[in-house]
Parts: structure tokens; sequence; C-alpha cells
């Protein structure tokens, strides 16, 4: 195994594990996100696939696998700094974007992409050696566009003041020049390493943190429970108006409920899943089981369920 190929490896290890600790380790996920982190060990296992190669047929196939993840990644970024911009984007924009991306890998795919493609091995490593045809002008176009529309969003980002900090703009704008001048080094130079193999792992790990940096500043600075929907309840009477003790129990604890507690009493009532809760409260799934042990334990429940069944016994209409 040549050197370059030990490097793809430790890359494409790299994004796995980034891809499986987003999916298990962070709640609640983003889509767009999971999508960015598999498009970039799409093309990490490419790059991997292409050094490891025998013949020209496994490079070529190897080959498409990287354009494969390639082309995805512009529009998973693009919608990242958007959610991160907070700018709103109508509903079809997703799908045609994601249909564009399909139609530039076809033509990444397509005779006229390449006049001649040949396998030449440098240090025991297998290299694809490129001349490209008429419509390798469609890739680059389409990566310049995404540039473009993602430098716009930063730099309005920046100049209305969207970004909770200087701190934040930076980051954002390191996540989208990296790749641009990794990219655009790429073009000029001769090598037959993928430095963008390394760059997208490094923007990936920058749009993480600060979407996580973001998410916290939100909750910190948020008033508890603001996302939570309002809805139209029959009111709880008071401790003193019941005989039973586990009821009067119960309303004795609504009473005692901290801020935070309040916010997920009120979200159980109008039963909302637990991702709905992380969503609203911006609080991880720990965080949340840590509030309801001392929601339930000040109510005298067990669970959710008997904490809504028992509301509903107090509100029941009398007969």
């Amino acid at each position: 195994m040549g050197s370059l190929s030990v490097v793809y490896g430790i890359t494409t290890a790299v994004s796995l594990l980034i891809l499986g600790g987003y999916l298990l380790l962070v709640r609640p996920r983003e889509w767009w996100f999971a999508l960015l982190f598999t498009a970039v060990a799409v093309v990490n296992s490419g790059y991997l696939a292409l050094s490891l190669s025998k013949t020209l047929s496994g490079a070529v196939a190897a080959n498409h696998l990287a354009y494969g993840g390639s082309v995805v990644l512009p529009p998973a970024m693009l919608f990242i700094l958007l959610k991160v911009t907070k700018r709103r984007y109508p509903r079809w924009l997703p799908p045609v974007l994601l249909v564009a991306a399909v139609a530039v890998f076809l033509v990444t795919m397509s005779r006229g992409y390449y006049r001649e493609v040949s396998l030449a091995f440098v240090d025991g490593t297998a290299v694809l050696q490129k001349v490209y045809g008429p419509l390798h002008l469609v890739y680059p176009l389409y990566l310049l566009a995404y540039f473009a529309a993602m430098v716009t969003l930063v730099l309005h980002a920046v100049t209305k003041k969207v970004m909770g900090t200087a701190a934040h703009a930076v980051v954002l704008t390191l996540a989208v020049f990296i790749n641009l001048a990794v990219w655009g080094a790429e073009q000029l130079m001769d090598n037959s390493f993928e430095f963008l193999s390394v760059s997208y792992i490094i923007s990936e790990l920058f749009l993480l943190g600060l979407h996580l940096v973001l998410a916290e500043h939100q909750r910190l600075t948020a008033p508890v429970g603001q996302d939570v929907p309002p809805q139209k309840r029959v009111p709880l009477p008071s401790p003193e108006q019941v005989d039973d003790p586990c009821l009067r129990l119960f309303l004795e604890g609504v009473g005692r409920l901290t801020p935070t507690e309040k916010a997920i009493f009120e979200a159980h009532l109008t039963r909302m899943t637990t991702e709905e809760i992380l969503a609203s409260l911006c609080i991880a799934e720990n965080t949340l089981k840590f509030h309801n042990r001392n929601l339930y334990g000040k109510l005298g429940v067990s669970s959710r369920k008997e904490l809504y069944a028992v509301y509903k016994k107090l509100t029941a209409p009398e007969e």
C-alpha cells in the first residue's frame, strides 16, 4: 500500500467516525448535517478506493464515487449556512438543487467529460491520469456558483450582524474559503494527492462546531420554553379543592416546578415528542432526562403517560 493510500485511509476513517458520532451522539439532528457528513465520507471512500485500484475500470468507478459525494457537498453546505445565518428559503429550493446535483453528476460520468483517461502508479498508489473534455467546465461552474452563493450569505450575515459574535462570522468565513482556496490551488497545481479530502473534514468540523455553539448561545439567551406552543386547557384546581392525597400531591408539585420544569410539563401536556421538546427548548437528551426525573418526583408520577392521566383526571368534567 502506498503512502497516499494510507493518508486516504486515515481521512476515510476520520470522516466515518465523524458521521457515526454525529448520528449517535448529537440530538436533535439536522438533516443537512447528516447529508454533509455522509457526502464527505463518500468522497474520501472514493479517493481511497481509487488509490487502491489495480485496473482502469476500477479506478474510473472509484472516481465516479468521489464525484457522487462531491456534487452533494455544495448544496448541503449551502443549506447549513442558510440555517446558521437565519435566512428563509422556498420549499421548492432543496429538491431543485438536489436534482441539479444529480444532473451534474451524470455529466461527470459522460464521455464528453474526459477526452482520455489512463491509470498510473506513483509510489505504489494508483493515480488516474485525465485529459478533460469540453463538458468538464460544467463542474467548475457548478462549484463556483455555490461558492458565490455562500460568500454572499456570509457577507450578508456580517453586514446585517446576524451572527451572534464576530468570532462566529470568522469561523463561517473560514469554512467557506478553505474549500475555495484548496480547490483553486488544485486547479493550478499538478499533484497526485486530493487535498480536498482533508479540507472537507476541516470544513464540516467548523460548521458543526459553529452550529452547536450558536444552538447553545440561543439556549442560554432565549427565555426557557418560548417555543412551546400555547394550548387552551381547562385550568387545574387548587390543592385545597381535591380530597385525593395523590391528586393533591400532584397539584402541590406543579406549584414547585422550576421555569424549565414548567416548560417541559407544558410540553408533555401538549403531547410533544421527545425530539420536539429537545428542539423547542434547545437542550440535550440527558438534560431532558434529568429534568424529567425532578419533574416526576415533584408530581408523584413515574412517567409522562401517568402525568397526562393524572392531569386528565383533574380536568375531567364532573358528572
